[in-house]
């Protein structure tokens, strides 16, 4: 196969309809497969909005495989990052160290989707027959680009497991991490989905949603038309408040919700809580084939476990009414376990240039990896599903 591969600074540069095409999973058993985080429209909205360039630290660095004709044949979300800001694998530890051996860490290549905690593919390929050929040329290409553009290393984060098998295959290092995630066994209802927990756990569920709308609060469920422009204003006021407490300065711009509001608008779904007839609470997913992410949540008034209903439990009551397979909740948070949400390993692929670097992040990520692998096997053990139908940590 003949081909080269271009460095795109600029996605909004690109064939929406080309990169749809790569980004559409070839694998999946659905029709509409394309996760939203990869898709043309999320990725342009980011850097049309002024969330990922290069003044944030996020400068376009998108890898393109193209034929003779330069048609485009796979594609590759990625960045040249000159800090470690927004990207939920942490790695300020390998700059620091790095920095002390003498070293320079930034500018690093960053193959992600910026801000976004949420697995999706990264070695997006058009063709159904090139699928592997394809993906195998982009990462055997990396370290010469690296070399190029004078990167120190590169760093695939949230993989799938295609991904991670061929990044590994080519030599990277793999890290692992944890995240949380409800998966739907059938059920019919949410209370079919209590009814697989154990008595305790179902008590406090059922006390925890009453609780949360006590206080007349009245919770709305919003996606396609029905999601409004004042809908969008008013939960962007509750991601500002939490953002500034949070890290200080929230990353995703105004512009940005107001962008995928008019592209995407029926692959968001936006769960409110209203209570005297304002908006004062709100969480942000977004709708892939069979998988429900959950990304952000605000609040203007403080109420017991309305966070846990905005967030969780109607999340999980939307995946089981549209069929859904799973809901992934997002970056950390133990607390999600007595929720129903089970552990799950999250991967991670790293290329470093420096042999001895390489090796001092090799042996860090061998001990991540044991420990990662042993907390997972603890947490499975706190599941609160009743003991007949317990399921095992993946």
């Amino acid at each position: 196969m003949n081909y080269s591969i271009q460095i795109e600074p600029n996605i909004v540069n690109l064939d929406p309809k080309k990169w749809n095409a790569c980004a559409h999973d070839k694998l999946a058993d659905k029709l509409d497969s394309l996760n939203p985080f990869i898709s043309f429209e999320f990725l342009s909205a980011l850097e049309r909005s002024g969330s990922a360039n290069a003044s944030t630290g996020w400068a376009g660095a998108h890898l393109i495989l193209e034929d003779t004709e330069h048609n485009m044949l796979a594609a590759c979300p990625a960045y040249l990052k000159n800090n470690s800001m927004g990207e939920y694998v942490f790695d300020h530890a390998w700059a620091d160290a790095c920095a002390r051996a003498g070293g320079e860490y930034y500018p690093k290549l960053q193959i992600s989707v910026p801000f976004t905690p949420a697995t999706a593919p990264k070695l997006l390929s058009r063709d159904d027959d090139l699928l592997i050929d394809t993906r195998r040329a982009i990462i055997s290409a990396i370290p010469a680009l690296c070399d190029k553009i004078g990167a120190s290393s590169a760093h695939a984060t949230f993989l799938t497991e295609l991904d991670r098998a061929l990044f590994l295959e080519a030599g990277f290092l793999e890290r692992n991490d944890k995240q949380y995630h409800w998966f739907n066994e059938n059920y019919a209802s949410f209370e079919d989905f209590l009814a697989a927990l154990s008595s305790r756990k179902r008590k406090l569920i059922r006390r925890e949603r009453r609780d949360a709308v006590a206080n007349d609060i009245v919770i709305e469920c919003l996606t396609g038309s029905d999601l409004k422009h004042e809908h969008m204003e008013a939960f962007y006021a509750f991601y500002m408040d939490t953002g500034a407490r949070k890290w200080g300065r929230p990353y995703l711009t105004h512009s940005f919700f107001f962008m995928i509001l008019e592209s995407m608008a029926d692959k968001i779904l936006l769960i409110m809580a209203k209570r005297n007839g304002k908006y004062i609470a709100g969480a942000i997913n977004f709708i892939g084939g069979d998988v429900l992410y959950g990304r952000n949540w605000g609040c203007l008034e403080n109420h017991p476990f309305l966070h846990f209903e905005v967030c969780y439990y109607q999340a999980i009551d939307f995946a089981i009414r549209n069929r859904l397979k799973r809901v992934e909740a997002g970056a950390q948070g133990e607390h999600k376990l007595a929720r129903g949400y089970r552990p799950v390993t999250t991967y991670s692929a790293h290329y470093i240039a420096d042999p001895s670097f390489r090796q001092a992040v090799s042996n860090y990520l061998d001990e991540k990896r044991r420990y990662i692998a042993e907390l997972q096997n603890d947490l499975a053990e706190h599941l609160p599903f009743r003991r007949d139908e317990r399921f095992e940590s993946e």
